[in-house]
């Protein structure tokens, strides 16, 4: 791969999803879409345009404890409910290694629930009860849009927050990250791997499709350049509209260039599409997707048989996904995108709080690199908080990877392949990702 040209190109998808986030015409710091995010156009109801007069909820925060009080605002309901299943179980399952292993200081971490339910005002809400119930520290939220929803709130509460799903470049440079953080790198680590997905398949003619918003032209065209700086010039780039069902014409456009595969860039929407290239003739191992697509529930979506279509998405190491899918609901194992980062957001939190001896988030916030980086590896809570005990640095390796956090992001990233059989879905591969590579 050429790294010069590789590095241009996701400079300006970089610079194109920022563009076109801030000519959307509000008021947010950053509206740029994810692949978590929630879609404005998918049928849910839509954040009115903020005029001055909603009245937002009340902080009032209580008197600070020595516990450590861990809340999370993820996507119980809605749109994106798919990517909820794995990351709450993911949390629930940190928490209860750490409070097996004796909790912070001794003591029980407590989990408070929220949702994030692909609602501006119901994320914002969510965020405030939640200070105002004692939280030390927030996980989510699973989209980006909805974490810049309320991102601002908990800068000014000092209150610490990670996502592990939060792909939006937007985070890095931003004013109130300060005690923001996340375990997922951004978008332009996973576009390689699909490119090398598609071509280690022996695809030379692949067509890229996107949804039309920030997150689906910003991935396609970084997706584009993954397959160009290896000597493979798709057949077909192009953006849908999120509000259609009829595929027939972009088909048409897929076949009529002589595609011989199909990467499409989307959400539950992109079934409809799937199917078409179906009833095409196009077969389900030439189909590709990624983190938005990632999970049992795209079979029933596309209403066919889709064995052989594969999606790339983060998540934890095989150990971890073979854990996480004896604890998640009936039906819902395979689906174990970014169950790792997150499980890595609620230790790394906790070790940090250990770190400084403290469960005050302005305190214990100043830790958080440090106890993933140049340090004894570890690679549990209980091995790191004796190390810290025994007065030792410490560099988790987690769920995820080393981390080697340089805040707000890692500078490595995990993700797991995918693939549909008869059986339902079943993870056939990873990929590591240095950062520094790119």
């Amino acid at each position: 791969m050429h790294r010069s040209l590789w590095l241009r190109r996701v400079a300006a998808a970089t610079a194109l999803a920022l563009v076109a986030a801030a000519c959307g015409g509000d008021d947010e710091p950053e509206t740029t879409e994810t692949e978590t995010e929630e879609p404005a156009d998918d049928g849910a109801e839509e954040e009115p345009a903020d005029d001055g007069e909603e009245e937002e909820a009340a902080i009032e925060r209580p008197e600070r404890d020595d516990v450590l009080d861990i809340g999370y605002i993820l996507p119980e309901s809605g749109p994106l409910a798919f990517l909820g299943a794995p990351q709450i179980t993911a949390v629930n399952m940190a928490v209860d290694d750490i409070n097996a292993a004796g909790g912070v200081m001794g003591q029980d971490v407590t989990l408070n629930s929220g949702d994030e339910a692909g609602d501006a005002a119901v994320a914002r809400d969510t965020a405030a009860r939640l200070i105002n119930d004692g939280a030390d520290a927030i996980v989510g939220a699973a989209s980006s849009g909805m974490s810049q929803e309320f991102i601002q709130t908990l800068n000014d509460n000092e209150i610490v927050q990670c996502s592990g799903s939060n792909t939006s470049p937007a985070f890095t440079d931003q004013d109130n990250n300060s005690f923001y953080f996340r375990t997922v790198p951004p978008d332009e680590a996973v576009a390689p791997i699909i490119a090398n997905t598609v071509i280690g398949d022996g695809y030379a003619a692949p067509a890229v499709l996107a949804r039309a918003d920030d997150y689906g032209v910003a991935l396609m065209e970084l997706v584009e350049a993954g397959l160009t700086d290896q000597g493979v010039e798709p057949a077909l780039v192009d953006t849908y509209d999120t509000e259609t069902d009829d595929f027939d014409a972009l088909v048409s456009q897929v076949t009529g260039a002589g595609a011989d595969s199909v990467v499409v860039i989307g959400f539950d929407e992109a079934g409809a599409l799937y199917g078409a290239l179906l009833e095409a003739g196009i077969s389900a191992d030439a189909l590709y997707g990624g983190d938005g697509v990632f999970g049992p529930a795209l079979a029933e979506t596309v209403g066919a048989d889709i064995s052989g279509l594969k999606v790339i998405g983060a998540a934890g190491d095989d150990t971890f996904n073979d854990r996480l899918n004896e604890e998640m609901p009936d039906g819902e194992q395979g689906n174990v995108i970014y169950g790792g980062q997150v499980y890595d957001c609620v230790i790394v939190i906790a070790l940090a709080a250990e770190a400084a001896q403290s469960t005050d988030p302005a305190v214990f916030n100043d830790e958080i690199e440090g106890v993933t980086t140049e340090g004894t590896e570890c690679t549990s809570f209980e091995e790191c908080r004796d190390l810290l005990a025994d007065g030792e640095d410490i560099d988790y390796t987690g769920a995820s990877g080393p981390l080697d956090l340089v805040r707000p992001d890692p500078t490595f990233g995990r993700y797991a392949i995918g693939q549909f059989t008869a059986d339902g879905l079943e993870i056939v591969g990873s990929e590591d990702v240095d950062l520094s590579d790119l």
